[in-house]
């Protein structure tokens, strides 16, 4: 009990408050999670890599790109799209798929720089 006293007394409510206001709502923090889930894959994240050195590619030429099967990569591209992280094209028959937000390069781009950095003996 005298602990549970002790830990009341010492919150700073103010602090606590201001930091609540900035924080994300569970909603936006779970749809955040839910694309950091998709890009946590080897294969996703290579063919998003991919879809940002190429600017757009079909099905097909991720597959071949990636060295995956076309039904897995459309099934990986679907679950992409779904959540926003990448578009879609048609020209006639053929779907072209690109990343739907430039923000995504930047993140990427800083997460390699940060894992390369931390394994450079490995590279």
């Amino acid at each position: 009990m005298p602990q549970n006293k002790l830990t009341r007394q010492a919150v700073d409510r103010h602090r606590v408050s201001s930091v609540q206001e900035r924080l994300l709502t569970p909603d936006d923090a779970a749809r955040l999670a839910e694309r950091f889930r998709l890009l946590a894959d080897p294969v996703r994240l290579r063919m998003v890599y991919a879809l940002l050195e190429a600017g757009e590619l079909c099905v097909g030429d991720l597959a071949l790109t990636v060295g995956a099967s076309e039904s897995g990569t459309s099934h990986q591209l679907r679950q992409l799209r779904l959540t926003g992280l990448v578009r879609t094209r048609k020209a006639g028959r053929i779907v072209y798929y690109r990343v739907a937000d430039t923000h995504v390069r930047l993140l990427l781009d800083l997460a390699v720089e940060h894992y390369l950095h931390d394994h450079e003996d490995g590279f």
